[in-house]
C-alpha cells in the first residue's frame, strides 16, 4: 500500500532532523533481545519499552534488571535511554507503582486487557480492578499507555478499538480527569477523532505499518503472516485518517513503531505470533509517507518534539541526517551469533525500496 503520487516542487535530497525517540518498542529478552536492540539505538535516542515479558514486569527490581539488560546488549558507550514502564495487573501494589517512578526507574504503567495480545494473560480484567492505582498516578502525574482492544468474543476484532473507547476509555477520562493517558499503536478514525477533540490529557502514538498497510495486506496472494499484528490493520479510509493525523502537526499524535519481532518459526505457525519487525527501517518508513503527504517539514515534529513535550521530557540535543537515496529493504535479517535461529527476522518493508537513507 503507498500514498498518493507526488507532483510540484521537487522534495529535498537532504534532511537534518532532531534525533527523534520511539514512544512504543517491544525489545523483547535473552536472544533476541540482542539480536534487536541495536536497530532501534542506531535510530532513536530514548524509547518507552514495553514490559510484556514471560514473566511480565510487575516489580521495580524486575525494571531495574530489565533495563541493565538493555544497556548490556548495546554496544560499549551507546548513548540510547531505555525507558522502562510498569505491567499493570490486577494485583500490582499502589506502593511499589509510586516507589518505581519515585525513583524514576518507571516512566508510565502499561494497560494490556486480560489476553488482548502476545503475553497479555497476566493483564487486567476489568479498569475497575485498577482504580487505586489510577488514584495514585493521576496524583504523582505518571502517564497511563494504553493497549486499546476490547477482549469481548463478541465484538469484531475489527471493531475492539472503536468498542474499547466506547466501553472503557471514555469513562475512564471522565472518572480521572488529571490522569495523562497515551492510547498506543491507533487504528482506526474512530481512534483519530476522539483523541483529536479529547482532553490536552490524552495523546496517542501511530506506527509506521499503520501508516503503510490495510487489511488487505494480511491477505495478498495468499495469507501473509508478516502483515499480522495487534491491533490489526483496518480499512483504507482508517490508514488514510491515520496518514492524515500523523502529519497534520498536531501534538496530540506522535510516534510509536510498536516494532514487536518474532523469530521465523513463531511467524509461520500453525497459530502465528501477532508484530511487525520496523525497527530497522522505522525513520525512513516514516520519511516516506510524510513525502508522500507532502508533509517532510512536518515530520521532526512528529518523529521529534510530540512525544517528549507530551511525557514532559527534553528535547534531544543530536540531530539524525536523511538522504535522498534509495535503500533496498532486505528480506532477512539476521541478528548476532549467539541469538541463533530466533534472530531470523523479516523486517516491513521486505524486498521494497525506500527513497530516504539514514546516514
Amino acid at each position: 500500500m503507498t500514498g498518493p503520487e507526488i507532483s510540484g516542487p521537487e522534495p529535498p535530497h537532504q534532511l537534518t532532523l532532531r534525533q527523534p525517540d520511539d514512544w512504543h518498542v517491544h525489545l523483547r529478552d535473552g536472544a533476541m533481545l540482542q539480536a534487536v536492540a541495536g536497530a532501534t539505538a542506531a535510530q532513536f535516542a530514548r524509547a518507552i519499552v514495553m514490559p510484556n515479558l514471560r514473566p511480565p514486569i510487575t516489580t521495580v527490581a524486575a525494571a531495574s534488571a530489565y533495563r541493565e539488560r538493555i544497556r548490556e546488549a548495546l554496544s560499549d558507550g551507546c548513548p540510547f535511554q531505555p525507558l522502562m514502564t510498569a505491567y499493570l495487573t490486577d494485583t500490582i501494589e499502589p506502593a511499589e507503582v509510586e516507589r518505581g517512578f519515585a525513583e524514576q526507574v518507571w516512566v508510565a504503567c502499561k494497560l494490556y486487557p486480560a489476553g488482548a495480545t502476545t503475553n497479555s494473560a497476566a493483564g487486567v480484567t476489568a479498569i475497575e480492578a485498577i482504580t487505586p492505582v489510577l488514584a495514585v498516578m493521576e496524583r504523582i502525574g505518571m502517564l497511563l499507555l494504553i493497549h486499546g482492544e476490547v477482549v469481548d468474543p463478541a465484538v469484531d476484532i475489527f471493531d475492539r478499538e472503536a468498542v474499547f473507547i466506547e466501553r472503557v476509555l471514555a469513562p475512564l477520562l471522565q472518572r480521572h480527569p488529571g490522569l495523562k493517558v497515551v492510547l498506543e499503536h491507533i487504528t482506526t478514525a474512530d481512534a483519530v477523532d476522539f483523541v483529536r477533540s479529547g482532553p490536552p490529557t490524552l495523546a496517542a502514538t501511530i506506527t509506521p505499518h499503520h501508516l503503510h498497510i490495510n487489511r488487505n495486506a494480511m491477505f495478498a496472494g495468499g495469507l501473509r503472516p508478516d502483515f499480522y499484528c495487534l491491533p490489526v490493520a483496518k480499512r483504507e479510509l482508517h490508514r488514510l485518517a491515520l496518514r492524515a493525523a500523523a502529519t497534520s502537526g498536531n501534538p496530540k499524535f506522535f510516534l510509536g513503531t510498536d516494532s514487536a519481532p518474532h523469530g521465523r518459526g513463531a511467524k509461520e505457525s500453525a497459530c502465528g505470533c501477532a508484530g511487525i519487525y520496523n525497527a530497522p527501517f522505522a525513520i525512513e518508513s516514516y520519511a516516506a509517507v510524510f513525502e508522500q503527504e507532502r508533509a517532510l517539514d512536518r515530520l521532526e515534529g512528529f518523529a521529534s518534539e510530540h512525544g517528549p513535550r507530551f511525557y514532559g521530557l527534553p528535547l534531544n540535543a543530536g540531530t539524525i541526517t536523511l538522504v535522498r537515496e534509495p535503500v533496498l529493504v532486505p528480506q532477512r535479517l539476521h541478528g548476532n551469533a549467539a541469538a541463533g535461529t530466533a534472530a531470523e527476522l523479516v523486517p516491513f518493508h521486505a524486498g521494497e525500496t525506500l527513497p530516504w537513507r539514514l546516514v
